[in-house]
């Protein structure tokens, strides 16, 4: 059986006085795709933030391979073999996409030397072509599929064992929206990398994961196996467009 990887107990997130998030728990086992879905303002994107670090207003314990890292920033997080691909992917856009790659990169050195991750550079290069044909370019010239991309190879040369995506198709035209996803597959059998993911085509996320979490206003609503929660008639009705109860 495969171990836990992510572990996040009795979450509660707040901005300001308003509760956002209430008592969330939620484990992600190795080699893992484990969705989260839900409308938007479900606290799919807090919760992966507060999971990351980068949303410190919050109760509860999270922990990872075994170490609590409730507290611990989101600069440090990383080091420890986590990466986070956030909404609308937030490349660097007046920086070239190799130096947007190398930053993804950046906590590994000294310790790694910079031909090791030259190497690992073109790794990412195979695995995402137009990035190499484009490397000299700025990021902001990119498409957005090509700046998901980017944003996924940056994540990717800080080596982690657990990456959390938020909304990776976001935005995109439906065959570069598939593209992206199919891609996630392949980092997960490539690269051995568990994947946390927030997604709002709940059919395209189903159809990638092992298990899911569906999310309403700030509760697990329900969990399952993918193919439990895609024969759910509620989830069916407000996420797979059949005509049953809604969630």
């Amino acid at each position: 059986m495969a171990n836990v990887i992510l572990q996040a107990e009795n979450i509660v997130a707040r901005y300001g006085p308003v509760e956002v998030l209430h008592g969330i728990n939620l484990n992600v086992k190795e080699g893992e795709i484990v969705s989260l879905l839900g409308s938007n303002g479900a606290g799919k994107t807090t919760l992966l933030n507060c999971i990351c670090g980068l949303h410190s207003s919050k109760e509860g314990k999270v922990r990872f391979r075994g170490e609590e890292i409730t507290k611990v920033p989101a600069e440090l997080v990383v080091s420890r073999g986590m990466a986070h691909v956030p909404e609308r992917r937030q490349i660097f856009s007046t920086m070239t996409v190799e130096d947007n790659l190398w930053l993804g990169a950046s906590h590994r050195m000294p310790k790694t030397s910079k031909k090791e991750i030259a190497k690992e550079m073109e790794t990412v290069y195979q695995r995402f072509p137009i990035l190499a044909e484009r490397k000299w370019q700025m990021g902001g010239t990119l498409s957005g599929g090509q700046q998901q991309m980017l944003a996924i190879g940056r994540a990717l040369l800080s080596r982690p064992q657990l990456l959390l995506l938020d909304e990776p198709s976001l935005g995109l035209a439906p065959l570069i929206a598939k593209e992206i996803l199919t891609i996630v597959q392949e980092i997960r059998a490539e690269w051995g990398t568990t994947v946390l993911l927030v997604e709002q085509n709940a059919r395209a996320a189903l159809a990638i994961s092992d298990r899911a979490y569906v999310l309403s206003t700030g509760t697990v609503m329900l969990e399952g196996t993918s193919e439990e929660i895609m024969n759910d008639p509620r989830v069916q009705s407000a996420y797979l467009g059949h005509a049953h109860e809604a969630v």
